[in-house]
């Protein structure tokens, strides 16, 4: 029940990904041919797989993550404040590993909660796998094995947005926009966040825009509770 849910024990996040590698030449003969495969369906005839490769950053097999962003509620003198940090860098392993950390430390009591938008599809999933294939151990808030359906720890705001519609997908920019949210979109989208990361080399861009989609998805929640946003002045970088 939402209405049930403490503030406090929810970690909002967003990650951002982009190609593991910056060029389709640069992958090896086996991935390349692996790459083609898995794309077949969404290219069809209309793209090569070298055409193709600048969404190779939605796929974990593909792509590798660049930046973690996580808010959390706390109250101070009366007043909710959304602290936001971020793990990012060139070193995934390192920032995979941060992340954990932070989560077996800080956020692995049973009533904690991982929230993202469209989070069941693709934040958590994505981030498990990369920990897989860097060899990291899971952290309970990941490791979904075994777990029955209401025991998994994750609110995804795309999925309350469906009502049981699951044929329907809504933007996190879309529902900013029609709940009076400030819009997480001011500088750049996921679309250009390979060529901000591979062409500018301007990975703090990337953090500052991952970080506004991070507050959009815990205002969002708070619409969704019928609670009041977290004004500006609230939001702290940590």
């Amino acid at each position: 029940m939402l209405n049930k849910l403490n503030l406090q024990n929810i970690l909002f996040l967003d990650i951002e990904t982009v190609p593991e590698v910056e060029l389709f030449a640069d992958l090896s003969p086996e991935m390349q041919e692996l790459y083609a495969l898995k794309t077949l369906y969404q290219r069809k005839d209309e793209f090569t797989p070298e055409e193709f490769y600048h969404r190779a950053g939605i796929w974990a097999e593909f792509g590798k993550i660049i930046c973690i962003s996580v808010g959390y509620f706390v109250e101070r003198k009366g007043v909710s404040q959304l602290r936001v940090t971020s793990f990012y860098g060139d070193n995934e392993h390192k920032l995979l590993v941060d992340f954990k950390n932070l989560l077996d430390t800080h956020f692995n009591h049973p009533n904690h909660l991982l929230c993202a938008h469209n989070g069941k599809e693709f934040d958590f999933p994505y981030i498990a796998r990369r920990m897989i294939i860097n060899q990291i151990e899971l952290p309970n808030k990941l490791n979904l094995f075994g777990k029955k359906p209401w025991e998994v720890p994750h609110i995804d705001t795309m999925d309350l947005w469906k009502f049981g519609d699951y044929k329907h997908y809504t933007s996190l920019k879309l529902l900013t926009a029609i709940l009076g949210i400030p819009s997480p979109k001011q500088d750049i989208d996921g679309s250009e966040v390979a060529n901000v990361y591979y062409q500018e080399k301007n990975l703090s861009r990337i953090v500052e825009y991952c970080e506004r989609d991070t507050v959009a998805v815990a205002q969002l929640l708070l619409r969704f509770l019928n609670k009041p946003l977290v004004d500006k002045i609230d939001i702290i970088s940590v």
